[in-house]
């Protein structure tokens, strides 16, 4: 396992435990639908059943101890990671005996090949579901190498707890609000659980404002205002995206006899957006 793997993992796990809410949450409302927005860089997973996601926009994380107590092994095998000839890319949740873990699973990320600052991130997924299940759709400052963290920032697109299938949370980390004190906003969906269907998870990122939506709702905003006592606001740099699906972990707990494998997490395909 590498340094970076380390370190982003690690970011992952601190992350996790967010408590602070994000004061401009009250209401849920409408976003306009991409109005003026250019797509700059994408996937969209076409390709035959068991392919893996192309090279030139994904590199994997291979290994486990990522600080958070998660339970899997990740691999870049096409098992835990691959196309399934539908127009998805699943990230494959698997219970078996893997160089000393009892699960398997897999982190791709666009670090070396796709970082942008600001602009539209979105993906169209579909969870698993039971406990124990942890998908994240998640950006890292490209600086962490450099700026350790939180001053590189982390911005959470996506988590999700896979016992509460129909709620998701959306976070902001950075200098003083890190870890235990992320600005933090829950959201549950209207409608049938988040593992039966496919959903739009979408963050709008300027130098003066992220909003946190799903399927064009916004239901978070957070802006330089929000962040009290001089705190820094770091989301000024180019950051890479993450897609994971972990086992385990001080956010879900362990999975219980209830919750079945495989397990999936479904991407129809990201998309980043810049201004027209």
């Amino acid at each position: 396992m590498t340094r970076i793997g380390k370190l982003i993992g690690q970011s992952f796990a601190l992350g996790v435990c967010a408590l602070a809410l994000i004061a401009s949450s009250a209401a849920c409302s409408k976003q306009p639908t991409k109005v003026n927005w250019k797509v700059v860089w994408q996937d969209e997973f076409n390709g035959p059943a068991g392919q893996s996601p192309n090279p030139s926009n994904w590199t994997y994380d291979v290994g486990t101890d990522w600080g958070n107590s998660q339970l899997e092994y990740d691999t870049a095998r096409p098992e835990n990671v691959s196309l399934d000839g539908a127009g998805n890319l699943a990230i494959t949740a698997r219970q078996e005996d893997y160089l000393g873990q009892s699960y398997t699973s897999g982190r791709i990320n666009t670090r070396g090949r796709f970082e942008q600052a600001g602009g539209r991130f979105e993906a169209r997924m579909r969870m698993p579901r039971g406990q124990g299940m942890w998908p994240a759709f998640w950006l890292l400052g490209s600086n962490f190498a450099t700026v350790p963290w939180p001053g590189c920032g982390e911005l959470d697109i996506l988590e999700y707890r896979g016992q509460e299938p129909s709620t998701i949370q959306g976070s902001a980390h950075g200098p003083g609000y890190s870890g235990g004190n992320a600005i933090t906003q829950r959201y549950t969906v209207p409608g049938a659980s988040l593992d039966s269907s496919f959903h739009v998870y979408a963050l709008e990122w300027s130098s003066s404002r992220i909003t946190w939506a799903v399927d064009d709702h916004i239901y978070t905003t957070l802006v330089p205002g929000n962040l009290s006592g001089g705190k820094e606001w770091v989301f000024n740099h180019p950051f890479f995206v993450i897609l994971n699906l972990a086992v385990g972990g001080a956010f879900v707990g362990p999975p219980n006899p209830g919750t079945t494998f495989p397990q999936q997490l479904l991407v129809d395909y990201v998309r980043v957006y810049r201004r027209d």
